[in-house]
């Protein structure tokens, strides 16, 4: 994949985040986290923000820490939180730019490096920064280069998903995603053994193209699949989308 300055993608996307929460306003309904008001949705993101920062200052070996017990004060007047996710953007970037992406921390997925935070919150973050902007009324698209390496950290995860009840199985149904705008196709199959992954042009049960951020909003419930060419079992590919949206 194209290398990709993830600290700049931090910085950028919350900021326009933050610019468009403000301009939704705090009590605006989140139309792809139909739970959320904007609100909502500082608290979310602000949270995983210094989540992610104490990560990165605790040991590979450590315990699961969930963000409940890391010390993180919400601000209860919502007003305040625009300010509260600015600043925790801030220090997030601030800290993933202190250290060597090889320098080992605390992840819940491999690697367990600093560059596994940095590459999960730009994608944590230019996703939520869809969100806000759907509160506002519309989204720009993810950068194309970021969308395509989002959808392949997705690949990656999706079986190193600690929370996950089961793994993800199948009888070898097949899947082909294709970015048209920049490199980058997947071939997945639902093997009875587990999810495989392979980065060729071959063909699937069924197959969906477009934009590299249509295809990962789609993948992640943020956009429509009439914006895809879809070829083949549409009802497989639907359940796909059940199986990797996280």
């Amino acid at each position: 994949m194209t290398e990709l300055d993830y600290i700049a993608a931090i910085r950028d996307n919350a900021s326009a985040l933050v610019d468009a929460a403000e301009r939704a306003g705090l009590d605006a309904q989140v139309p792809s986290c139909p739970d959320w008001v904007v609100a909502d949705l500082l608290e979310h993101i602000g949270t995983v923000h210094r989540w992610a920062t104490a990560c990165c200052d605790r040991s590979p070996s450590d315990p699961f820490m969930p963000s409940k017990d890391a010390g993180i004060e919400v601000p209860v007047d919502h007003g305040a939180r625009p300010a509260w996710v600015r600043e925790g953007a801030g220090l997030l970037a601030d800290r993933l730019a202190a250290g060597s992406p090889d320098d080992p921390c605390w992840t819940w997925a491999p690697p367990q490096t600093i560059g596994f935070w940095r590459r999960r919150q730009a994608h944590e973050t230019a996703m939520h920064r869809v969100d806000a902007q759907l509160a506002a009324g519309a989204a720009e698209p993810i950068d194309a280069a970021l969308a395509a390496d989002a959808i392949d950290e997705q690949m990656s995860l999706l079986p190193n998903q600690p929370w996950a009840p089961e793994p993800i199985t199948g009888a070898g149904e097949t899947i082909h995603l294709h970015c048209t705008d920049i490199e980058g196709e997947w071939l997945v199959r639902l093997a009875p053994s587990g999810l495989e992954v392979e980065r060729v042009h071959a063909k699937g049960d069924v197959a969906a193209r477009g934009t590299a951020s249509d295809l990962l909003a789609w993948q992640l419930g943020r956009g429509s699949l009439d914006r895809l060419e879809v070829f083949g079992d549409e009802a497989l590919l639907m359940r796909w989308r059940e199986i990797a949206t996280f």
